[in-house]
């Protein structure tokens, strides 16, 4: 069983919301993805898709995206990014997935899951940058950051508690954010003070489009800042390694 992972699908099933305006690496971005997916994730394997997974408002419009997702194969652990508007309470999507007898599919929300070689857990997470901000009217930042930092703490308490296990006390905890704690000069600080308690060296993260020519691994203060989001991986889910 291997372990994959990769964010920003951005699926629109319907057509209705197309990312392919957004440059030519997104052209055909969904049967890229299919193909790319299909080639290298085996039926018993996993893969951790950090937010921004579909263009729906509501959750019964995303039935179409889950349905794309849940025939890849493999397991997926999906978190929520800043686009999942369909995004619900925990009850009501286990509920719609079993509805829809969407198997594959499970939360990676306020909670952690151990595997053979590590354990993940993870949230969202915040910007904060304001000026690339694109909000209106004003905006509390600092209640948000705050209420990242409970959700991304709960995470990792539920991470603890798996790595006390016997058998999981040499696992390390590997944190999956959508947002980018660190990049560039921008440094969300209560988050990479969290992932410091926490003695976190492993965090990956989507969100940041188009910038194909950054490193893909951003070492700060120890730890190891993974992009993982889908066009820079050219729609091709990244192999986790622990080696």
């Amino acid at each position: 069983m291997s372990l994959f992972v990769i964010a920003d699908l951005h699926l629109s099933s319907d057509g209705s919301k197309s990312m392919e305006k957004f440059g030519a690496r997104w052209t055909d971005y969904i049967g890229k993805l299919r193909r790319n997916w299909t080639a290298v994730v085996k039926q018993e394997d996993t893969v951790i898709v950090p937010g921004d997974i579909s263009w729906s408002l509501k959750l019964e419009d995303a039935e179409q995206d889950l349905r794309l997702l849940d025939s890849l194969p493999g397991n997926k652990l999906i978190g929520k990014g800043n686009h999942d508007f369909w995004w619900a309470t925990a009850a009501k999507m286990n509920a719609f997935f079993e509805k829809h007898q969407f198997q594959s599919i499970k939360l990676l929300y306020n909670n952690a899951y151990a595997f053979s070689n590590c354990v993940v857990c993870g949230t969202r997470g915040w910007f904060v940058e304001e000026a690339q901000q694109n909000t209106v009217g004003s905006v509390d930042y600092t209640r948000i950051v705050n209420r990242e930092v409970i959700r991304l703490r709960m995470s990792l308490e539920e991470a603890v508690k798996l790595q006390k296990l016997p058998g999981n006390e040499e696992l390390p905890i590997l944190v999956f954010l959508h947002f980018p704690p660190v990049w560039g000069e921008f440094v969300c600080r209560e988050i990479v003070d969290v992932l410091h308690e926490y003695r976190i060296s492993t965090c990956y993260f989507g969100h940041i489009h188009g910038a194909y020519y950054a490193p893909r691994t951003t070492r700060f203060e120890e730890i190891d800042f993974v992009l993982c989001a889908a066009d820079y991986l050219n729609f091709a889910p990244l192999p986790i390694r622990l080696d």
